[in-house]
């Protein structure tokens, strides 16, 4: 039965009856589309056309471009420089041509008179490796593609939980510069989208005491390095229109592969309409005044 369907074989000859030979045998063991050149020129012609060839069968002994020349002009180009060419040559048979063929980049060099079960294994492997190559990277391709629409839609699922949840997120490079915030920050802030980016965090934010805002950035960066995150802190966002909103503010640092900070992550619970009740005193009576 014959095989290998829809690949496309070159075969590269200035004799006429060779490549009607070698077509003839190719022919009777394989299903596999054949074209044919005489010269260098319109095997470089067809190999960089818009025909996608799989291997090539290259003579060497051609005038104006031999094989040698013809083979390094391909292994040259990106569009052919990945085609095995096997060399079939009676006339180049030392030692010393076989290594130039090989150097100028052919997978096999084959001496003439060849037998033709040689010729056709030879052949049927080049495309067998090709055909393994091909399943492997439809395999992986599909593995990529798997991965890609798995990892889009972690993506997604976070950015929605992002989107939705109710506290503020704040996302900050070690500058102190807002990189990102979800829509709870923006409307906690009465901030439109989008304008938040580029500004900085003391720009929004007020701790309780005026030294901590003092020293804002510096503060949270060596508390950051000790211990990585700074939780339920009492402080307060100033608002666009200077309203004071208060929150339970939480901070944690994320540290790249050297151990440096890279971003750093604020979430903001508002406490509008928490009342922390005061202690209850008894009224003073005349009965019990000292």
């Amino acid at each position: 039965m014959k095989r290998y369907s829809g690949f496309k074989l070159l075969i590269v000859d200035d004799h006429e009856h060779n490549l009607f030979t070698l077509r003839t045998l190719v022919q009777q063991h394989m299903d596999v589309e054949i074209f044919e050149a005489t010269s260098g020129q319109q095997a470089l012609d067809i190999a960089l056309g818009d025909q996608k060839i799989d291997l090539i069968i290259l003579d060497i002994q051609m005038p104006e471009m031999d094989g040698f020349q013809t083979a390094s002009i391909l292994k040259v180009r990106k569009k052919s420089r990945d085609i095995p060419i096997i060399f079939l040559t009676a006339a180049f048979k030392t030692q010393e041509f076989q290594q130039k063929g090989y150097d100028v980049g052919a997978v096999d060099y084959l001496l003439k008179p060849i037998d033709d079960n040689q010729l056709i294994n030879k052949i049927s492997t080049y495309f067998r490796l090709i055909e393994k190559e091909r399943e492997l990277n439809t395999v992986l391709e599909r593995k990529v593609a798997a991965r890609t629409a798995e990892l889009a839609q972690a993506k997604q699922h976070l950015e929605n939980i992002i989107r939705h949840i109710g506290e503020a997120l704040l996302v900050l490079n070690p500058e102190g510069t807002i990189i990102q915030a979800n829509p709870t920050a923006y409307e906690m802030l009465a901030y439109e989208e989008g304008s938040l980016i580029g500004m900085q965090i003391g720009d929004v934010f007020e701790e309780e005491a005026d030294e901590q805002a003092g020293a804002f950035m510096g503060t949270w960066l060596e508390a950051l390095i000790r211990v990585g995150a700074l939780k339920k802190i009492d402080a307060r966002f100033i608002a666009k229109d200077d309203r004071r909103v208060p929150i339970l503010f939480s901070r944690t640092a994320i540290t790249d592969d050297n151990g440096e900070i890279s971003d750093i992550i604020c979430i903001a619970k508002d406490m509008t309409g928490y009342v922390r009740e005061e202690p209850q005193h008894e009224p003073k009576t005349a009965g019990n005044l000292p």
